[in-house]
C-alpha cells in the first residue's frame, strides 16, 4: 500500500467506513510508515476539536423571527405591474407562436418596446425598493443598540409580551446569553469535557488557566485518561500549544503512555525531532527510553545525533542509542 491511498483509507477508517480486510492492510501499513501515523494522528486532532466545539442549534424564538419577517417581506412586496403581467404572458405563450412566423415577429417587435419601458419601471421600482429596506436596516439597527443597554446585556430572544389592561405597563420576557458555573469531581464526564475543552482553547491562545495541570496530572496517574479522551487532548497540547511550557506539562502527563500507545509514541517523537524548545526535546528523550528499542525511536534518535544543530541533544541522543537494547 502506497502513502497515498493509505491517506484516503484512514480517513474512511476514522469514520468507520473501511472494510476489515482494508483496516488490518492499513494498519500494516502504518506500523512501518511514521508519516502516515502522524497523518491519522492530525485528523484524530482535527475531530476532537470538533468534537468539543459542538454546533450551536439556533434559538426557537430566531426561527420564529425569521419566519415572520419572511412572510411580513412576501407580504410587502408590490402587486406586478402591467409590463410584468405582459412579459410573464409573452413567456408563456412564446412556444405557441413558433408555427405563425407573422404573428411572432409581430409579439417580438411588442416584447421589445414592452420590455423597455418595463426594464425602466422595474430599475427604478428596485432603487426605490433598495433605499427603503437599507434605512429599516439602520433603524433597526439603531433600535437593537440602544435597547440593549437598558437591558444589562445581550438578548437571546423574546419570549412573550404581555399588556396590562387599561394601563400603559407592559411585560416583556426575553433570554439573555449569561454565564453559568458548573462544580464536581475529576471523573465527572462534564467536567472533564469542559476541561478538555479549556485545555484546548489555552492550546491555541497560549494562556496556561490550569486546565493542562489538570489534565497531565489525571493522565500521570492513569486515571481513565485514554478512555474519556484526555490523552487526545494532551497530545494536541504536546503538537501545537503556543507555550512550551504547556507542551512540557503534557508530555510528562503522556509518559506512562509511551510503552502501548503508538498515538503518545508518534507524538513524543514529534515533539524530539521538531520542537522549538531545546529542554522539551530534552526531556522528550528521557520519555521515550521505554521504547528505544523501537526502529522508529533509533531512527528518530540517529537523526538527532548525526544532524541536530544542538550539541547536547546530539550527547544525549547518542547516549540513548548506546543503553538501547536491540532493535525489536
Amino acid at each position: 500500500m502506497n502513502c497515498e491511498l493509505a491517506h484516503e483509507r484512514i480517513v474512511m477508517a476514522e469514520y468507520g467506513e473501511l472494510a476489515d480486510d482494508a483496516a488490518h492492510e492499513l494498519e500494516r501499513h502504518l506500523a512501518i510508515c511514521p508519516e502516515c501515523g502522524r497523518e491519522r494522528e492530525t485528523l484524530r486532532a482535527l475531530k476532537l476539536l470538533a468534537a468539543v466545539h459542538p454546533p450551536a442549534e439556533p434559538d426557537a424564538n430566531l426561527l420564529a423571527r425569521s419566519r415572520q419577517r419572511l412572510e411580513e417581506a412576501l407580504d410587502a412586496l408590490p402587486p406586478r405591474r402591467w409590463y410584468e403581467r405582459i412579459a410573464a404572458m409573452l413567456g408563456n405563450n412564446f412556444a405557441r407562436l413558433q408555427a405563425a412566423p407573422v404573428a411572432a415577429a409581430l409579439m417580438v417587435a411588442i416584447g421589445v418596446g414592452a420590455g423597455s419601458i418595463g426594464g425602466y419601471y422595474v430599475s427604478q421600482s428596485r432603487v426605490a425598493h433598495a433605499s427603503e429596506n437599507a434605512q429599516n436596516q439602520s433603524g433597526a439597527q439603531a433600535m437593537a443598540q440602544a435597547a440593549a443597554p437598558a437591558t444589562g446585556g445581550e438578548i437571546a430572544g423574546i419570549s412573550s409580551i404581555a399588556h396590562q389592561p387599561n394601563s400603559n405597563q407592559v411585560e416583556v420576557s426575553y433570554n439573555q446569553i449569561v454565564p453559568r458555573k458548573i462544580s464536581g469531581t475529576l471523573d465527572d464526564s462534564k467536567i472533564r469535557q469542559l476541561l478538555m475543552q479549556a485545555t484546548l482553547n489555552a492550546a491555541s491562545t497560549g494562556a496556561d488557566d490550569g486546565s493542562v495541570d489538570l489534565l497531565a496530572a489525571e493522565c500521570a496517574a492513569r486515571h481513565g485518561c485514554r478512555a474519556s479522551g484526555l490523552s487526545d487532548a494532551l497530545i494536541v497540547v504536546l503538537r501545537y500549544g503556543r507555550s512550551a511550557e504547556m507542551r512540557r506539562k503534557a508530555l510528562n502527563g503522556l509518559a506512562p503512555y509511551v510503552g502501548d500507545d503508538i498515538s503518545v509514541r508518534n507524538a513524543m517523537l514529534d515533539a524530539l525531532l521538531y520542537d522549538s524548545d531545546a529542554d522539551l526535546r530534552a526531556e522528550a528523550i528521557e520519555m521515550l527510553a521505554p521504547v528505544e528499542a523501537d526502529t522508529s525511536v533509533r531512527q528518530a534518535l540517529h537523526s538527532v545525533a548525526s544532524t541536530d544543530a544542538n550539541p547536547q541533544l546530539r550527547l544525549v541522543s547518542r547516549e540513548a542509542l548506546s543503553r538501547a537494547p536491540e532493535i525489536q
